[in-house]
This record gives C-alpha cells, sequence and structure tokens, in this order.
C-alpha cells in the first residue's frame, strides 16, 4: 500500500504545473488552481479503504463504476461532477493508478498545458 501511494505522490507531483496542498484534510493535487486528485489513504466516511478520488473526462466514471465495480466507484461530493474514486486496497495495477493520475490531470488542466 505504501508503495502505491508513493506512486500516486511522485506521478501526480511530477505533472506541469501542479502543487500539493491540504485541502479539506487531505492531500490534494492541483494545475492552475483546480483540482484534480485528492487522496484519502484512510479512507472516508462511508468508504472506509485507501482510496483516490480522480477528476475523470465525460462518461469515464459511468464506464468504468459499471464493468469494474470492485475497483471503481463514484464518490461523494465529487461524483455528480463526474469524478471517480479508486479503491486502493484491491492491489490496482501500478501501471494503471499511475495513468489515472495524468488522465485525471489531463481532464482539468488548461487545454495549452494539454500539448
Amino acid at each position: 500500500m505504501d508503495d502505491l501511494l508513493a506512486l500516486v505522490r511522485t506521478t501526480a507531483d511530477a505533472l506541469p504545473h501542479v502543487t500539493c496542498k491540504i485541502s479539506h484534510g487531505r492531500p490534494t493535487w492541483f494545475v492552475k488552481g483546480k483540482s484534480f486528485l485528492v487522496l484519502h489513504a484512510e479512507g472516508h466516511h462511508q468508504n472506509g479503504f485507501p482510496h483516490l478520488w480522480c477528476a475523470a473526462e465525460p462518461g469515464v466514471q459511468e464506464e468504468l463504476v459499471a464493468a469494474f465495480p470492485e475497483r471503481f466507484f463514484r464518490p461523494p461530493y465529487v461524483g455528480v461532477r463526474g469524478w471517480l474514486g479508486v479503491r486502493l486496497d484491491r492491489e490496482p495495477e501500478p501501471d494503471a493508478v499511475a495513468r489515472l493520475c495524468r488522465e485525471a490531470w489531463n481532464a482539468v488542466a488548461p487545454p495549452k498545458l494539454r500539448g
């Protein structure tokens, strides 16, 4: 688990124009002032397991939650905006976690930063 948490931090911190600060008691990553990742290492409310909240492109949340409900969920508060909850206690592939972090950045970053 510690390796996954370190991977999230390393991947998110390496993205362009990213800052990390504690927001609502949790490490939260921002690109140009917009949040794109929230790490809940000890769980949050009814989701008492380690997980991430990731910004996502339209339709991604619905697709992944329907296809893999054991790994993905609709998080409280931000789920209505299409964000994706990602369980970290189900031994996800490190490459998949890193990809989700980059995709979350891409969903929020201004177009000129995306390249």
